[in-house]
């Protein structure tokens, strides 16, 4: 498939690191019509995978997370980003010299190095480009404890725009820049967050959980028995307790045709990332900035 690549300001080709929590992925950036069941975008800026497209940068390299750029290392085929931001960086990737954390790059011959990228040229999330149902998304999935094949669930366009998206009485937590709200657990207060693109629960350590690692990948906890906790997120004069349990990681994955897992978690120190076992049995509404809702402006989360 052929689609336009981006040129930056020089002319030269734009590609992007792309780093998240378990790896980072690299490629050219391009402009594609994005369309999803009856929604469509027009010309949004997209990342195309693929490390053929020039030397990943030394920065990239050395992010500290692994590379995940084929099908096999990244486990999807692609990434879709719905989340509360319009764009992957904002404003940070505007700016000149260190305080351009680096994600975007203008590459010639071989050779990329680190390039402004207006906002309007950054990779975007597409639901926000909608002609109509463009401020936010609701993630509706079942309840699901243990471990389990699959799961099926609805991605909503639209927050209080159509017959099947109102908000009814769900608690609306607004999110400050870095997407955080207030997640407080034992007595301690911590930044909080909400991602359906975390497989588990990642939250503090074993020091402040009392929660041991597993000890074959301390990327996950591995209680002698299921720990029944529970937390309060909150923002401004918004909060909610929220119930959840943690399981033994190894036990889980015990099954290999097993994908599913409602009580799978482990360690990130000093915060709170709900991950996708939080959205089981729950509907969480993603508002994306700017954009109006019912609820008033986004971006904010609701549960």
């Amino acid at each position: 498939m052929s689609l336009p690549q981006q040129n930056g300001s020089n002319g030269n080709p734009v590609g992007e690191c792309a780093e998240f929590v378990s790896g980072f992925t690299w490629g050219p950036v391009v402009t594609a019509d994005v369309q999803i069941a009856g929604e469509k975008a027009s010309a949004v800026p997209v990342q195309v995978i693929d490390p053929s497209f020039s030397s990943v940068p030394q920065s990239c390299k050395s992010s500290g997370v692994p590379e995940q750029d084929t099908l096999q290392q990244l486990g999807a085929n692609g990434i879709l980003g719905v989340g509360p931001f319009l764009q992957d960086c904002g404003g940070a990737c505007t700016q000149s010299g260190s305080a351009n954390p680096g994600i975007y790059f203008e590459c010639a011959s071989g050779s990329c190095q680190v390039a402004q990228e207006a906002l309007a040229q950054q990779v975007s999330n597409p639901v926000g480009g909608f002609a109509t149902d463009n401020n936010g998304v609701i993630v509706e999935l079942p309840s699901s404890l243990g471990a389990a094949a699959s799961l099926s669930g609805s991605l909503v366009f639209g927050i209080g725009t159509e017959s099947n998206n109102g908000m009814g009485s769900v608690t609306v937590f607004p999110i400050n820049a870095n997407g955080d709200f207030t997640t407080s657990y034992s007595g301690q207060s911590y930044p909080g967050f909400i991602d359906s693109g975390s497989n588990a629960l990642f939250f503090l350590n074993t020091a402040q959980t009392s929660l041991p690692s597993c000890t074959n990948d301390d990327s996950f906890y591995c209680p002698s028995s299921t720990a029944n906790l529970s937390a309060r997120d909150s923002s401004g004069s918004a909060s909610a307790t929220v119930q959840f349990s943690v399981a033994n990681a190894n036990s889980l994955f015990g099954n290999s045709a097993d994908f599913v897992f409602g009580t799978l978690a482990g360690p990130n120190p000093g915060t709170f990332d709900w991950g996708l076992p939080f959205f089981f049995g729950r509907n969480v509404f993603t508002a994306i900035e700017s954009h109006s809702t019912p609820a008033g402006q986004g971006p904010f989360w609701a549960f």
